[in-house]
């Protein structure tokens, strides 16, 4: 199987991303093809062979990696797998590329490999970055329901069939956007232990825009893709969780105003899965209502 590779920077990690596509470089087997999309910025100096675009504005998460994806044809088709890698993440061993290939034409149906993160300094993974409710043993792989942005493998086949990421999403959720697309289209995602990219361990409410985004994607997402009944429950329980969660004041009046802005903006497209699919999420583990 063909492998290619996605990764887009802003630019200001030149170092971290030489040690990415470095690492890249040493998979074992064919040669992976990379793409390095500067997402409104230029693409810092990379290694004879790597492609570049840069776009003169900054299109989010999704819609950088939409471009990374085109460039391997429409829908990726030129290769037959996609990586998608943090640009201050690095490839922990050799073989996770043939894992990839092993892991795809041992299941016709496995859509997407989300990668397990580890910190390099100590290998912890965070809670977080294990894609599943029952999340205290990172070490087991499973199959899951959604998988992690900065860390995954994508059959293209999936792209030419469900589409791409949520351009409008810019950032937070996308990755479950295109998740239950591909789930509910019959494509599988399992999580593996085994592949582990490492990233230094960090907050999402880093980002400045972090509670608006994922209370607004959060309403699209919804709205896009699950029936009409479990919408309000969805939204509801995700509600409730966010104020247990106590946020500070100001995180939380950022939270209730993207919240609003979800029910009052354009989401895109609306297909709402089956409910056999919400069977089938909720056989996962995950029904859609958390």
């Amino acid at each position: 199987m063909k492998v290619g590779a996605v990764i887009i920077t802003m630019g200001n990690r030149p170092d971290e991303l030489r040690a990415l596509l470095d690492s890249v470089a040493k998979q074992d087997g064919d040669p992976v093809e990379v793409v390095v999309v500067g997402n409104g910025s230029p693409v810092p100096d990379v290694p004879e062979g790597v492609r570049t675009i840069e776009l003169p504005e900054n299109l989010g998460i999704p819609g950088g990696r939409n471009v990374g994806i085109e460039a391997f044809g429409p829908a990726g088709r030129d290769v037959d797998v996609l990586l998608f890698l943090d640009d201050d993440g690095l490839l922990a061993s050799h073989d996770t590329a043939a894992l990839c290939r092993k892991a795809f034409e041992a299941d016709p149906k496995l859509g997407i490999v989300s990668f397990r993160i580890a910190d390099p300094e100590n290998g912890v993974t965070q809670r977080r970055h294990v894609p599943r409710l029952r999340a205290a043993d990172p070490m087991r792989s499973s199959r899951v329901t959604t998988f992690l942005g900065g860390a995954n493998a994508v059959r293209t086949r999936v792209f030419a069939e469900v589409g791409g990421l949520p351009d409008e999403f810019f950032y937070a959720h996308e990755e479950t956007d295109l998740a239950w697309r591909a789930l509910d289209a019959g494509w599988m995602i399992d999580y593996r232990s085994d592949m582990v990219l490492y990233h230094p361990t960090t907050a999402p409410s880093r980002h400045a825009v972090y509670h608006r985004m994922v209370a607004r994607n959060r309403v699209w997402l919804a709205r896009r893709n699950l029936p009409a009944p479990l919408v309000p429950v969805y939204l509801g329980v995700w509600l409730l969780l966010t104020l247990v969660r106590r946020p500070s004041r100001p995180a939380l009046r950022a939270w209730l105003g993207g919240f609003r802005e979800g029910w009052t903006t354009p989401c895109g497209p609306r297909r709402p899965m089956k409910w056999r699919t919400v069977w089938r999420l909720t056989r996962l583990g995950r029904p859609p209502v958390i």
